[in-house]
């Protein structure tokens, strides 16, 4: 089997009304999928984490170095765009079009095997996983402690055992919000917050000690992703675990975060850090080191996909025991009309529990006219 074609599909939706982050505002949604052929008429398709032109311009320039190989070879592959690739960029969105295109592969390789990405992994530990519901973002001209709360207990409702919110808009305005959404939400649902590295690490400290009453089950990016010594510092002055890694790409980058201890929770995106080929290295170098993976999910229904499959061979966080404690997917809540559109079934969840896809590949098939309806010309 060889490839004959590579694709990029840049999507973009506009919102009904914006949202925000600790970054920026956000009035619409982009995705950046990749789509490759091969003479088999297998095709699969894989999705880049980023800004979407950008990773584009990745994939069509590596296309030609595709052209004519074997899409089987994922590690060949892998190594040999990161080698050509290496001068000009490590991490970053020449690492996040990589992954695209090892997602892709991947899904060419289940298919050509009749088999999910999860079984050619080595096998699932699980075939569901609980979710924890990501929205929580401000609104424009409205009182967050009473949409916060209602959005918190609206996710409580639907069956989410776990939450997060997203601050990162102030220390004393994080911890009013936090107290909001921890008493609409009761004392047994999990909660994380999200600071998306707002803080240096005095002002995070500060925020931790104040939201510590809460019972917070990580905090997530409370610092920027170069301040290593700024993690270490939140890490050891807070008893709430620190997550952290969405910003860092491949094995080598996640390398130097395990080392010095910076993290409590790993937090790749498999869109961004290296695809699947490269993430479940990052596992189990987490597993490793003893610290706890739960990728970043921010994306599609292939992105979601291609996760399930990645926490489907995940260890649990302990040994074998009698109530292990597994890893969590990350469900994104926030309006993103091109997130389910796209898939022919779209990947939902039952009471907070999201099965992991049983078909060949990633499981998933793309609605094609859904693609046109989204496409960036």
């Amino acid at each position: 089997m060889k490839i004959t074609g590579i694709r990029t599909h840049i999507l973009k939706a506009k919102l009904s009304r914006p949202f925000g982050s600790s970054r920026a505002w956000y009035n619409t949604r982009t995705a950046m999928l990749v789509e490759i052929e091969t003479d088999q008429g297998i095709v699969g398709w894989g999705e880049c984490y980023g800004p979407a032109r950008m990773t584009a311009a990745v994939v069509d320039n590596v296309a030609s170095w595709l052209i004519g190989q074997d899409p089987l070879s994922t590690e060949y592959l892998w190594q040999m765009i990161y080698a050509g690739l290496r001068d000009h960029g490590q991490k970053g969105v020449v690492i996040q079009g990589l992954s695209g295109i090892d997602i892709a592969l991947w899904d060419i390789k289940g298919k050509h095997f009749g088999e999910p990405v999860q079984q050619l992994l080595g096998g699932a530990h699980r075939a569901e996983l609980a979710a924890y519901a990501t929205g929580l973002l401000r609104r424009k001209a409205e009182d967050p402690k009473r949409y916060l709360a209602e959005e918190a207990a609206g996710y409580v409702a639907e069956g989410f055992s776990a939450v997060k919110l997203k601050v990162g808009f102030g220390v004393e305005e994080d911890a009013l919000a936090t107290a909001v959404v921890r008493e609409a939400i009761g004392p047994s649902v999990k909660l994380m917050v999200d600071a998306n590295h707002a803080y240096d690490s005095v002002a995070a400290i500060r925020l931790g000690r104040l939201i510590e009453k809460y019972d917070i089950a990580w905090f997530e990016e409370p610092v920027p992703p170069e301040d290593i010594a700024g993690y270490r510092a939140v890490k050891a002055a807070l008893s709430i675990p620190i997550a952290g890694g969405e910003c860092e790409f491949t094995r080598f980058g996640f390398r130097e975060l395990f080392v010095s201890h910076a993290l409590d929770i790993a937090q790749p995106d498999t869109c961004a850090a290296g695809g699947l080929s490269e993430c479940k290295k990052i596992a189990d170098m987490a597993e490793a080191f003893g610290i706890r993976f739960n990728p970043h999910v921010w994306g599609t229904g292939i992105a979601i996909a291609a996760s399930l499959h990645l926490l489907a061979v995940s260890p649990s966080h302990t040994t074998p025991s009698l109530k292990p404690i597994a890893p969590l997917l990350e469900f994104d809540r926030t309006e993103y009309p091109i997130r389910q559109a796209i898939l022919t079934e779209p990947i939902e969840h039952t009471r907070g529990i999201v099965r992991v896809p049983q078909g060949a590949g990633l499981g998933v098939e793309i609605d094609r006219k859904a693609l046109a309806r989204f496409a960036v010309h």
